[in-house]
């Protein structure tokens, strides 16, 4: 296991962002996009940690984490249901069949929980009942596991910028405001256009089949997938991917199997293994996503980074093998070899001789 001493080390060498020499780089929240051509994409994981819709901080060895553990879990799904995963070719990358992103978010729910104002328990103890098209009882507890998972749609945060921005501009608001998702229901996804019945019901179903898979591999590792949130997209045959990733400590919540039952009777929360922690203590100082956030110690991107890196070696049961920092240099010399990015093997040999 690294130690804390080497995670605080490479602290100021964690990822931000990427400039390879290949052009049309796109970049989201975790991962940056190089469009490859042959309908290919170069994705690296950054070390870059988002919460609420906002980059808050970068974490040493998220990214390394994030990209293998996914590629990991892409493995044990494919039966499920095809993924755009087809190498592996540095720790924080992956080249990946390219598919047209669906415009909603699927999030898998098995317990009553959460702090953001997607959350379930959130929306529940504002008083709330009828939440994502569900009709939830009285006296639910925080916490508390639902009579099966359940899917709660969202819309994706950047397009919800994009109709802020326009409306911006229509009317002279500020263009500012954060990149917030959006509740849907299961209806709504079909009767306001984002999807077909067809398609989306296929979704659904892959969802909570990947869901099942996720909680019985979960399970053997002494952990409890909570509730995850998954991507698909079709690829330009026609095929439904499953894109981006898959049960990572980014996209899921997992909690600690053997204290849960106690610890819930006691009205105490999970002990949980992702980055749900780094909510609470955010939540603890009255941040939701709006507004500058409050300044954080080292301490808590340290535990972060040792959460994540223990979570994947309980769910593949291998060890971490930490790449070298930092990662660029050691990046740009990996994709030499990358057969799908040749053609720009003397741009690469071009930057690697500058750096």
């Amino acid at each position: 296991m690294i130690s804390t001493e080497q995670i605080r080390a490479a602290l100021p060498f964690a990822l931000n962002e990427t400039n390879l020499p290949l052009p049309n780089k796109r970049a989201g929240k975790v991962r940056d996009a190089y469009p490859l051509g042959d309908d290919k994409i170069l994705f690296v994981t950054t070390d870059r940690l988002s919460a609420f819709d906002r980059i808050l901080a970068c974490v040493p060895y998220k990214g390394q984490v994030l990209n293998q553990l996914a590629a990991w879990w892409f493995e044990q799904t494919r039966d499920v249901i095809p993924n755009h995963a087809l190498s592996v070719p540095d720790p924080n990358a992956l080249v990946a069949r390219a598919a047209e992103p669906f415009r909603v978010e699927v999030v898998v729910r098995g317990y009553i929980t959460g702090v953001t104002t997607t959350a379930l328990w959130y929306r529940y103890d504002l008083g709330e009942r009828e939440i994502y098209g569900y009709r939830f009882p009285e006296g639910l507890k925080k916490n508390q596991a639902l009579p099966q998972p359940i899917v709660t749609p969202t819309t994706k945060g950047d397009a919800v910028a994009r109709h802020h921005a326009q409306r911006a501009e229509m009317s002279n608001l500020r263009d500012d405001m954060p990149a917030h998702d959006e509740r849907l229901t299961s209806a709504q996804v079909v009767s306001e256009g984002y999807l077909d019945a067809t398609t989306w019901y296929r979704v659904v179903d892959a969802a909570l089949d990947l869901f099942q898979r996720g909680q019985q591999i979960a399970k053997r590792a002494g952990l409890i997938l909570v509730d995850t949130k998954y991507e698909f997209g079709r690829a330009r045959d026609g095929t439904i991917l499953l894109i981006d990733e898959i049960h990572t400590p980014d996209s899921s919540r997992f909690w600690k199997a053997d204290s849960y039952a106690t610890r819930f009777e006691n009205g105490e929360e999970p002990e949980n293994f992702d980055k749900e922690f780094v909510r609470l203590a955010y939540a603890q100082k009255n941040y939701r996503g709006d507004g500058e956030p409050p300044h954080m110690s080292d301490d808590l991107w340290i535990q972060a980074s040792e959460r994540y890196i223990t979570i994947y070696e309980m769910l593949t049961g291998k060890n971490f093998d930490v790449g070298a920092y930092p990662i660029e240099p050691r990046l740009m010399e990996n994709l030499r070899r990358v057969r799908e990015i040749r053609d720009w093997r003397l741009v690469y040999e071009s930057a690697i001789t500058n750096l």
